[in-house]
């Protein structure tokens, strides 16, 4: 049996030559990200997962930015663990579609590292946009989505809550 070498242009010799492009100046060009991370208030998801992540982020230059529904962040829980204080923006009491509008601005600017942002639902052309708008401006975007338990007691869905401590 005898095999041929195709030669494909996205293939080519020259697009896996470490030195074939342009070098970027920002080191965080189109590694821009959307994801939508579901949590649970009885699980410690964001301490265990996400906070390594906000973690390494925190080392860039650029700063993290929290779109939240009505909560302040807790200044002592920032620095208990080990998020740099001085480099995260609160923006709070966002209301439905704007709240959308302002993370996608804030995506765009390359400002920051990250975004995370307490959304309404969104459809498929917001989801795009700030997919696009992540790419554009390097950053993570994370569309927080509190998990709602089916199963509550006594009829009413369980408050948003992340963590006791993360807010005042």
């Amino acid at each position: 049996m005898r095999t041929h070498h195709r030669q494909h242009p996205h293939f080519s010799q020259h697009s896996i030559t470490p030195n074939a492009g342009p070098k970027c100046q920002n080191s965080t060009a189109n590694s821009g990200l959307l994801s939508e991370f579901v949590y649970s208030e009885n699980q410690p998801a964001l301490t265990q997962l996400l906070l390594p992540l906000l973690h390494h982020l925190g080392e860039q230059s650029r700063w993290l930015l929290w779109l939240t529904p009505t909560q302040k962040l807790s200044r002592r829980w920032l620095a208990q663990s080990g998020l740099p204080v001085d480099k995260i923006v609160q923006v709070s009491q966002l209301q439905g579609i704007a709240s959308v509008d302002a993370m996608e601005r804030a995506l765009l600017t390359g400002n920051y590292s990250v975004v995370l942002g307490w959304l309404p639902e969104l459809n498929d052309t917001d989801r795009k946009r700030l997919q696009v708008a992540a790419e554009v401006g390097g950053s993570y975007g994370f569309i927080m989505k509190p998990q709602i338990s089916p199963f509550c007691v006594d009829g009413q869905p369980p408050a948003v809550k992340i963590h006791s401590s993360v807010y005042h």
